[in-house]
């Protein structure tokens, strides 16, 4: 059975750096596009940073650019998301999603929840002092 599997997720302190992980199973991960999306409370969930199959390219939301940063280990079938400088206004449930199709290129604008259509359960980062 096909599925993702995110971690990683915790409660931490504004100006600290946190990585999450996302392990995929049941697929070829190595044609995947890998994209990490987060819900707020309260708010519509959002994308933040995707990566291409091969790894070679990657984008973040332009207001989290320098902060947000995918990547990939295909050998591992993991992907990983790193924050820092988190602020409380990063608290949310972080979601890794999954497709087949080319969604991450130099000519994506946004990264659109209806592109993916596998999706992990979430992890909850909550950043509070």
């Amino acid at each position: 059975q096909a599925q993702l599997v995110e971690s990683g997720g915790a409660l931490v302190q504004p100006g600290e750096s946190l990585r999450l992980s996302c392990v995929a199973s049941g697929f070829n991960f190595d044609y995947l596009t890998i994209a990490w999306f987060r819900q707020a409370p309260g708010k519509e969930r959002e994308g933040v940073a995707c990566i291409m199959s091969t790894g070679r390219y990657t984008k973040a939301k332009d207001s989290l650019k320098g902060r947000f940063t995918a990547s990939r280990n295909n050998g591992a079938r993991t992907a990983s998301l790193l924050i820092s400088t988190l602020r409380p206004a990063d608290t949310g449930v972080y979601y890794c999603a999954a497709t087949p199709a080319q969604r991450c290129t130099y000519f994506t604008q946004e990264i659109v929840e209806n592109d993916y259509v596998h999706w992990g359960q979430g992890t909850q980062v909550t950043v509070a002092s």
